[in-house]
């Protein structure tokens, strides 16, 4: 596949490799298993041969069936052991194949209950345990291999119109009455059936009976943010508009499927939907655009019903070329220009558009990258864009482009989005700390997290790589992601407090760091006292201030004796020391070095007799003890006033 279209204006594109198979004609026809992604081609009703491909190469496998008529459906056991063939409204025919996919011969087959039975359709519910939809209701058999015979395990009377299948969740959804909007769901779990609550679509208001019934291409199931949806496609819903809107019904577990959300297309014509990342694509083939909503974004409310628009405007799928074999083996492939929208495109749940004609599937894609110009409201991007995959670089991106001069947002837009990035980050570290409490090990659902670092390498270090910004604006930013981290009780790296004191210092904002200090916007810690010490050569109180904090922390003693040592301030340092109740245990030597070091016989002299003081008052004796290794001291004590200064000891 080439493209010399520009990238950036497409948000919707096809898969660079789509699966190819042998186009329909009239010897070959071709059916599609969304249960288990694979694209069967039938040659000649099988005896010439099946091709089976899928997403991954062991999916894909070719044998020969026995030609016995028409094929009208043909789909495998999840596990690929069994394959079922519906060549009859009557019964279904079965397979058995080998881990070589080798296939046993002998067909066997089930005829349905019933003479005036017709088969709508089967599907796989397990490996062993398959479904018959027919016009009277649905028949549920258990397939023993082995025995290659079936098994009934139950069977449901129910008038049914049309049915639709969503293997993820099991749910077979039956629809009956004289205009089919009667949906009858049932769960397969497990071997077993559960019929849920039986819900009524509503059909759009006609001025004169009968009222057009509800069709089945215009019904499908998806799962939109883990929760299983019936979408239906409602053509001219409203009096006097031509319009037509997606209606969602959410499947409850208690009680029958509620109406959540209603996405207003404001177009009519022929509609297809595709579902990628939990967003909602909506292809429209008059005007070859689609469109795309998301029902996490907040919409217009009745109190019951969620009404979306779409996210971005109407936009063509990105045009796709196709490489063709040329007719002549010495030329290069040519380059086929897809027709995108074609009438011979049929969509299928939940990103496939397969075109029979030209023998393609591909996988609808979704660009992130596009989105950010498309979407001016930048809270409203970031918070579609937090629950996509892969998004953590282009939300980043987008958070650093709004510091960039010509492009920054006001702080009250910056401020809701660092809420809204932490409020997830602290969900977070919550379910993090659930997770070691409770040593359940279960992986957490995949979310984007912008954490702490992401912010400070990828965001905040454009401060550093653009010097067009104000600092004021920096620090203001700076301030308000602290803000945003405190509100979310999530504890606040160092490495931000050093980021707004390198903005703040080269530009002498030492008032404002003061405050910032005094009034602890700046938290109290080690790392900020040490940093705030570093500054004293600059800004004089920043020594005091650093000392402050690193008392009220109450787990730095250590730290404010060894500044102080550093400063040569040892009498503020003896003080400290009797102020906190530690005389008795810290290290005589480290004082008496600091004290030799300044080279002051004064202060050398009381510092001495501090700690011999110390010494009688602990042991009633004036020597240092050998452990203390205080001996250099003692000599340098006795060359500075003689042996006599110590024996003549004054007990306090």
């Amino acid at each position: 596949m080439t493209s010399s279209e520009d990238s950036g204006s497409f948000f919707i594109e096809l898969c660079k490799n789509p699966i190819r198979f042998d186009p329909v004609d009239k010897n070959t026809n071709v059916f599609y298993d969304d249960a288990n992604k694979q694209v069967f081609t039938v040659r000649s009703g099988g005896a010439v041969g099946v091709v089976v491909k899928g997403p991954k190469e062991n999916d894909s496998s070719t044998f020969r069936i026995e030609s016995r008529g028409d094929v009208m459906s043909i789909k495998f056991s999840p596990d690929r052991k069994i394959l079922g063939i519906q060549r009859s409204p009557k019964s279904v025919e079965f397979i058995n194949f080998g881990d070589d996919m080798s296939t046993d011969q002998l067909e066997y087959s089930q005829a349905c209950k019933g003479k005036s039975t017709i088969i709508s359709g089967f599907v796989w519910t397990s490996p062993t345990e398959i479904v018959f939809i027919t016009d009277h209701g649905i028949e549920f058999y258990q397939v023993i291999a082995e025995k290659k015979s079936l098994r009934s395990l139950k069977t449901i009377s129910l008038s049914v119109c049309w049915f639709v299948w969503q293997a993820e969740s099991g749910i077979l959804l039956l629809a009956s009455g004289s205009l089919s909007n009667s949906l009858n769901p049932f769960q397969f779990r497990g071997g077993i059936v559960t019929k849920l609550a039986k819900f009524e679509v509503d059909l759009p208001a006609s001025t004169k009976p009968p009222r057009q019934s509800l069709q089945e291409r215009d019904v499908s199931m998806a799962l939109l943010y883990g929760q299983l949806y019936v979408v239906v496609l409602r053509h001219q819903p409203r009096p006097g508009t031509a319009a037509a809107e997606i209606v969602l019904y959410q499947i409850m577990r208690e009680g029958p499927a509620r109406k959540t959300n209603i996405l207003r297309l404001e177009m009519s014509g022929r509609f297809a939907i595709n579902i990628v990342s939990n967003l909602v694509l909506v292809h429209h083939q008059t005007s070859r655009t689609s469109v795309v909503f998301d029902i996490h974004l907040d919409g217009e409310s009745d109190g019951y019903v969620h009404y979306h628009y779409p996210v971005v405007s109407p936009l063509p799928i990105k045009p796709f070329k196709l490489l063709l074999p040329s007719l002549s083996p010495q030329a290069d492939k040519m380059e086929y220009n897809c027709e995108l929208y074609s009438a011979n495109w049929v969509v299928f749940q939940p990103n496939v558009i397969i075109d029979a004609k030209l023998g393609c599937l591909w996988y609808v894609e979704l660009k992130l990258d596009p989105l950010v110009t498309m979407i001016p409201d930048k809270y409203r991007l970031v918070k579609l864009l937090l629950v996509r995959d892969d998004s953590k670089r282009v939300i980043l991106s987008v958070c650093r482009n709004m510091l960039l001069p010509g492009q920054q947002a006001n702080l009250v837009s910056i401020a809701k989005i660092f809420d809204m990035l932490n409020k997830v980050y602290q969900q977070y570290l919550e379910s993090e700390c659930q997770n070691l409490a409770t040593d359940s090990g279960v992986p957490q659902r995949s979310r984007v997290i912008i954490d702490q670092s992401d912010m400070y390498t990828h965001v905040f270090s454009v401060f550093e790589d653009n010097k067009d910004i104000k600092y004021k604006f920096m620090v203001a930013v700076i301030i308000e992601y602290i803000r945003s981290l405190n509100q979310c009780a999530i504890p606040v790296q160092h490495y931000l407090y050093e980021l707004i004191i390198n903005i703040l210092v080269p530009n002498n904002c030492f008032y404002q760091l003061h405050q910032f200090l005094q009034y602890h916007v700046l938290t109290d810690s080690k790392p900020l006292a040490c940093l705030m010490l570093s500054l004293e050569s600059v800004y004089a109180p920043a020594h005091q201030l650093a000392l402050d904090m690193l008392k009220r922390l109450s787990t730095a003693n250590e730290e404010i004796i060894e500044v102080l040592l550093s400063k040569q301030q040892l009498l503020p340092a003896i003080r400290f020391i009797r102020s906190v109740g530690i005389v008795d245990t810290v290290s005589s030597r480290k004082f008496l070095e600091a004290a030799m070091n300044t080279e002051d016989p004064r202060l050398f002299y009381t510092v001495f007799k501090f700690f011999e003081q110390r010494n009688v008052r602990l042991r009633q004796n004036p020597k240092f003890q050998p452990g203390e290794h205080c001996e250099v001291y003692v000599k340098h004590f006795e060359s500075l006033f003689g042996t006599d200064a110590l024996a003549h000891i004054q007990v306090s």
